[in-house]
């Protein structure tokens, strides 16, 4: 089914169309929500209400800003994201490891091929422990910097730099490849 087809399903409320989005797009964006959240029940719970938001929310994508899926990815990453800074989400699974929440779920969501395949495993080795530290929280736990900076008792401007230090080496590292 071509995008705009999709979309205009989606704005006439067909199920069928819902379904097509579902069985097309469900394991990739369930994998994105799963990158940031551990906890398999949890993640199909967040999973479940970003998939009912998009297809309640269609009628505000807007295709000169992105594609159908980046829209949708970024949905279900907010909404992951606001998961973890919810009461309810447990402080304990804040301090699970990159391989936890990367690496540790190949195999139940098939993201492992993707991940090695666009070289993360490879451009995180490159980082020393402390810019792996920082990174892994912003961009795979979905840490602000300030919480990075009270969790692991750092000031602000260290994490800040940490961040663009981190950033100029999987900059150089990509332009590499």
């Amino acid at each position: 089914m071509e995008e705009q087809d999709l979309i205009k399903g989606l704005q006439a409320s067909d199920r069928q169309v819902q379904e097509y989005l579902y069985e097309k797009y469900s394991r990739a964006l369930y994998g994105v929500i799963r990158r940031i959240i551990f906890d398999q029940e949890l993640a199909e719970e967040v999973f479940h209400d970003a998939f009912l938001k998009i297809t309640k929310k269609i009628g505000s994508y807007d295709e000169t800003k992105g594609r159908l899926y980046t829209w949708m990815a970024n949905i279900c990453r907010n909404a992951a994201i606001d998961k973890t800074r919810s009461r309810e989400f447990s402080e304990s699974s804040k301090t699970n490891t990159i391989d936890d929440y990367v690496y540790g779920m190949e195999s139940e969501s098939g993201t492992a091929s993707a991940v090695d395949g666009i070289g993360v495993r490879e451009l995180m080795e490159d980082l020393n422990e402390e810019q792996r530290l920082v990174m892994e929280c912003i961009y795979f736990k979905g840490y602000t910097h300030t919480e990075v900076a009270e969790a692991h008792a750092i000031p602000l401007g260290t994490v800040k730099s940490r961040v663009r230090s981190a950033l100029q080496v999987l900059k150089k590292k990509a332009d590499k490849i």
